[in-house]
């Protein structure tokens, strides 16, 4: 597995959690109608965003099968297209609102935000977001963590959106004139999650078992499982984090 590369993951997204509903509820109320939600995925955004009424638009995603799997929800409003961050396809001064959950690292971040300046209307909102384990206060998910690094103890993290890797984030989105009105919301929340689910969430994980290889990797999942044993269910802490700032 390369890094970066998704298409062996797309049916182990499902898994995933979703994110917080305040900090969408919040966020959807600040803006108009038309969303481009880029770097979709499977959907996991974009169906918290059809769900609410109003907005429609388009899922922009690279990947074809993650894009397959997002097209079988069936999202009302929704369309999705095969685009990337730097080159969405869409149309200039279109959208209202422009959403990218989980996805921002993976870009080349001044030409990302060029097109999202781009496709956005006049004080058009962006949304960067990501949704981490809270690891500090989940004594499980610690010692997840801590198990990680002592089998990999060279790992280092490229999805995660904890404060430690998106330190420098509101300086690369101000200083690139663009953008004004940085608005920075974090909610907790709580995904209740089978031993099942929460081994498929960790098996839809890209930037580990790129970095670690696939035997080390296998000894990661047998190591978590090994955590998870006389479980039934796992109550894992999350918190969505999410950076906002308009189109000047």
């Amino acid at each position: 597995m390369r890094q970066g590369d998704f298409s062996q993951l797309a049916k182990a997204y499902v898994h995933r959690p979703a994110y917080a509903v305040p900090v969408i509820d919040a966020l959807a109320g600040q803006t108009g109608h038309q969303v481009a939600d880029i770097g979709a995925g499977t959907g996991k955004l974009t169906k918290m965003l059809a769900e609410r009424g109003g907005l429609s638009g388009f899922a922009v995603e690279p990947t074809d099968e993650m894009r397959h799997e997002g097209e079988q929800l069936g999202l009302p409003g929704f369309t999705w297209v095969k685009g990337t961050a730097e080159a969405t396809g869409l149309d200039d001064n279109a959208f209202d609102w422009v959403t990218m959950a989980s996805a921002f690292h993976w870009t080349d971040a001044p030409k990302a935000l060029a097109e999202f300046h781009r496709i956005l209307r006049p004080g058009g909102l962006l949304t960067l977001m990501w949704n981490p384990r809270d690891v500090e206060h989940d004594p499980l998910q610690s010692a997840i963590e801590a198990k990680i690094l002592e089998i990999y103890p060279q790992l280092q993290r490229k999805s995660s959106g904890a404060a430690a890797y998106t330190q420098g984030l509101e300086d690369i989105l101000m200083s690139s004139g663009l953008w004004g009105d940085l608005l920075f919301l974090e909610a907790p929340h709580i995904e209740t999650m089978s031993v099942e689910r929460h081994m498929g969430a960790w098996r839809s994980v890209n930037d580990v078992p790129a970095q670690a290889g696939p035997e080390k990797w296998a000894e990661i999942l047998a190591a978590i499982e090994d955590l998870l044993k006389g479980r039934d269910q796992i109550d894992v802490r999350y918190r969505t984090r999410a950076w906002s700032v308009r189109k000047v």
